[in-house]
């Protein structure tokens, strides 16, 4: 499969290197300094486009790989504000988008396993729920994305929380999600509840990027020839 990079920082490298080992061709790379590439023939041939950037840049990059005719996996955040235009775009026009907050098949089992034990908690009001996350200093977007899919299938299955905030519960149907940047952390996400006489906590920690990576490269052999919006759900069949 042909595929083409955008980004090449420490995740660009390490799908790069998981591509070529699953026998898979890099056939454009873009980075900060050459988005002329989105132009180019190479970039143009991909069969896909595996996208980790930045808030700021990831919507325009989707827009210039869709006008190139290239489907994009994606997984940067801090950006969800746009995703309807995304899906609209799936939807009228047929182009092919893979988002996912987080790639790694564990953390998938970890939101699985989220909502499992949130719909049993939605019984027992005495367990106040909180959440922290924890990334390396150089992400940009707190709390993470997969922090936020965690919230999400929390809120959808207790009733007595209504949304999630940062760092502080104002109410208390409020769901605090605590966000910790510190060196270089893959990404550690814990899910506590807590009573006056114990607490349960679920957690996910991540030993490298190489997890991400690799699913991001699964995802893109997954998308190549398909149409539309899709996720991990789609993938793995949860």
């Amino acid at each position: 499969m042909k595929i083409a990079l955008i980004g090449y920082g420490k995740m660009g490298k390490t799908i790069e290197q998981i591509a070529l080992s699953r026998g898979h061709q890099i056939v454009s790379i873009v980075d900060i300094n050459n988005p002329e590439e989105f132009q180019s023939v190479n970039f143009k041939s991909a069969d896909v486009a595996i996208e980790f950037t930045t808030p700021a840049t990831a919507f325009d990059n989707y827009m210039k790989s869709f006008a190139a005719g290239v489907p994009v996996v994606s997984g940067t955040t801090g950006w969800l504000d746009r995703i309807s235009k995304i899906k609209e775009k799936c939807e009228k026009e047929g182009k092919t988008f893979f988002y996912a907050s987080n790639f790694s098949i564990g953390v998938n089992i970890f939101f699985a396993l989220n909502k499992y034990l949130a719909k049993i908690m939605n019984n027992f009001p005495s367990y106040n729920i909180s959440m922290t996350e924890t990334h390396h200093i150089h992400k940009l977007d707190a709390p993470s994305g997969t922090a936020i899919t965690l919230a999400e299938g929390i809120l959808e299955n207790v009733d007595r929380k209504e949304r999630w905030t940062l760092e502080t519960a104002e109410q208390p149907t409020d769901l605090p999600i605590h966000a910790i940047r510190e060196g270089e952390v893959p990404g550690i996400h814990e899910v506590t509840y807590e009573s006056d006489v114990d607490y349960i906590s679920i957690k996910h920690d991540a030993k490298s990027r190489a997890g991400f990576a690799l699913g991001a490269v699964v995802a893109a052999e997954f998308t190549a020839g398909k149409k539309g919006f899709l996720g991990m759900d789609d993938m793995l069949k949860f």
